[in-house]
């Protein structure tokens, strides 16, 4: 199918983009501590079952999945950071990183509608509503309120 590849891209930048968020929930410190070590959690847990469920699909619809981390570090379009940031800063890096997957998700969205594949657009639709909430909520934390 066409959008296996694509699939692949979004699994690997989600793949990275829970490290970056395990890596945050573990380095945030200061007066956000517990809100941020929270939300973090929240994110990591729900981009490892993204994860899953991407992977899942990619078997579904006949392709292989991304299998090893230095693969999808290669294949993401998210860059990984090993910076020292701070609670502000690593809300940005979220934010942008969800741009970047928010941009994805609406070009696949597009490919599963032209391959007639229900089932990948039911599950990118869940996965799109889901990122639009936190993205939202983060925005809100940074008094913004703006979108992307």
């Amino acid at each position: 199918m066409s959008h296996i590849e694509p699939l692949n891209r979004l699994l690997a930048d989600a793949t990275v983009f829970y490290q970056q968020l395990r890596n945050f929930h573990w380095m945030v410190n200061g007066p956000y501590f517990f809100a941020l070590h929270e939300k973090f959690e929240e994110l990591y847990r729900k981009w490892a079952e993204h994860g899953d469920a991407i992977a899942e699909r990619i078997l579904t619809i006949g392709g292989k999945p991304v299998r090893t981390l230095a693969a999808a570090v290669e294949k993401s379009g998210l860059e990984e950071t090993d910076k020292e940031l701070d609670a502000t800063a690593m809300v940005d890096k979220v934010l942008g990183d969800m741009e970047h997957v928010e941009r994805s998700l609406h070009k696949l969205l597009t490919l599963g509608e032209e391959a007639h594949d229900r089932g990948t657009v039911t599950l990118l639709d869940d996965i799109r509503a889901g990122l639009e909430k936190d993205a939202w909520m983060l925005r809100a934390f940074q008094g913004t309120g703006v979108p992307y």
